[in-house]
Parts: C-alpha cells; sequence; structure tokens
C-alpha cells in the first residue's frame, strides 16, 4: 500500500495518509507525494487532505531526530516548508478533512489549509518544545493571526492538546461534525465550491495569501535555527523520550553569566 493515496472523485483531488503504524507522521517520500498531488490539482475545483486509521497527521517523523543524519533532516525540514507552501499556493481551495489527531507539523497543516472540517473525535495541538523542536513552519507566525497571539503561543509553547470543539471555538476550524459524517460533509463542502467560479476562487485565495506572504521570512528564518540546531542534546533527548513513551529529561538552563562589579 503507498503511502499517501491519491484519488480524483467528485471534482476534487483526495489525499489520504497511509502511515498509521506512526500516526500518518510523514518523511520526505510522503511529503514529495503530497506536494506532487497539490501541483497536479490545478484543472480540480478542490482539494481535500485527510488520514487514515484513526490519525490524521503527527508531522515530521520523530524517528529522524533521534539519531539524525545531518543531510537527511536537512531535507525533511526544506520539504516541509516546500509542502506547506504548495498548499499556499495552489490555486484550487485546500479543504483538511480532520479525521484524528493533528499534532505537530499536523496541526500546521491543518493551519496552511484554506479551510477545515474536523470530526468531532479529533483533536489539535503543536508538539515542538515536548519533543526537542519548534514548530516554525505555521504555528510561531500565520497561527497568531488565525486565532490570536496568546492562544498562538499557548499551543506553540505549552504543547497541550485541544478537542474539536475547542479547535472550534479558537478558530482551527471552520466546523466540527460527527466522525462517521466526517467524509460525506467534505463533499458536500466541495460541491458548494463546485458552484463558485474556479477563476475568482483563485483570485480570492491568491489575495487571501498576503499574511502568509508576509510570515515566509520568518518561517525561513526558523528552519535556518532549526537546521543549526540540528544533533542537539534536547533534539535527540525529546525525540528518544516520545519514541520511548517517557517524560524528556531535557538540558536545564544555564546560569546567567554577569558582568564583575
Amino acid at each position: 500500500m503507498p503511502d499517501v493515496e491519491v484519488e480524483r472523485r467528485a471534482g476534487a483531488v483526495w489525499i489520504r495518509l497511509q502511515r498509521p503504524d506512526r500516526r500518518n507522521a510523514y518523511d520526505i517520500e510522503m511529503a514529495h507525494a503530497v506536494i506532487d498531488a497539490v501541483e497536479a490539482a490545478a484543472d480540480a475545483y478542490a482539494v481535500v487532505i485527510t488520514g487514515s486509521g484513526g490519525s490524521f497527521c503527527a508531522g515530521g517523523a520523530l524517528d529522524q531526530l533521534d539519531d539524525p543524519d545531518p543531510e537527511q533532516l536537512r531535507r525533511l525540514f526544506t520539504t516541509s516548508l516546500r509542502m506547506v507552501q504548495a498548499i499556499r499556493a495552489c490555486p484550487r481551495p485546500v479543504l483538511a478533512a480532520v479525521n484524528g489527531a493533528a499534532a505537530g507539523g499536523g496541526n500546521e497543516l491543518v493551519v496552511a489549509c484554506d479551510l477545515a472540517i474536523a470530526a468531532r473525535g479529533a483533536t489539535f495541538g503543536q508538539t515542538g518544545p515536548r519533543v526537542g523542536s519548534a514548530p516554525v513552519l505555521g504555528a510561531t507566525n500565520l497561527m497568531a493571526l488565525q486565532i490570536g497571539e496568546k492562544r498562538a503561543k499557548e499551543l506553540s509553547m505549552m504543547c497541550r492538546r485541544y478537542s474539536a470543539e475547542q479547535a472550534l471555538a479558537l478558530g482551527l476550524v471552520n466546523e466540527v461534525v460527527d466522525d462517521d459524517a466526517l467524509m460525506a460533509r467534505a463533499e458536500e463542502w466541495v460541491e458548494e465550491i463546485k458552484q463558485l467560479s474556479p477563476r475568482y476562487l483563485e483570485i480570492t485565495k491568491t489575495s487571501s495569501n498576503l499574511w502568509w506572504n508576509l510570515a515566509q521570512d520568518s518561517m525561513t528564518t526558523g528552519l535556518g535555527m532549526l537546521i543549526q540546531a540540528m544533533g542537539s542534546d534536547d533534539m535527540q533527548e525529546g525525540a528518544r523520550a516520545f519514541l520511548e513513551k517517557r517524560r524528556p529529561r531535557f538540558t536545564p538552563p544555564a546560569p546567567a553569566m554577569r558582568e564583575p562589579r
């Protein structure tokens, strides 16, 4: 079974992440498959991204942080940026059908999508500082415009989990439906989109990307900082703790250096 299933149906390109054994966390190949599918969807009415096996997406695969290969990890980081850029550059509306946990980079996928519907059992949240990373591809910049700065910092820094109803109240998603109604509701949204002008939807989307475009410098700067921090003690400890299902033991802050009086 391929890691990403791409289907053309009901006027939309449906992209399903299919690595339930790791909660649909993506590696470089999966991210490239999503990019290719999104970029090939210009002749569709819409794009729908969803997950399989009860999870939406757990972000980048953490097994690559445990004992990182610098070149491979650099490629994963930069390909992750290309993936969210492809979603925003797609001329068609991109809808996240969040069927389960959207964690870390998976939550940032929701942020990148134009629209989002969540199953009632879905959960949302960032994982960065908990696993020895930082959510620089949407959560530390664009998400503040979607849900407010204080709430975005709460998600990015505290690494808490939020229910679908809480995500709706925050403004992370547009609608919450019963779990077994998610795909049918996504199809209804696609049908509604099909009644609209593709030309003027593209203009509307391009114009609405103003804040996303302004966030690009923050994303590339943050990505550069993550690349420079590859192999740090906190990165490796966070990944190992996650994979071993235990609390991480991060390096405590260093004492502040004081100038002699």
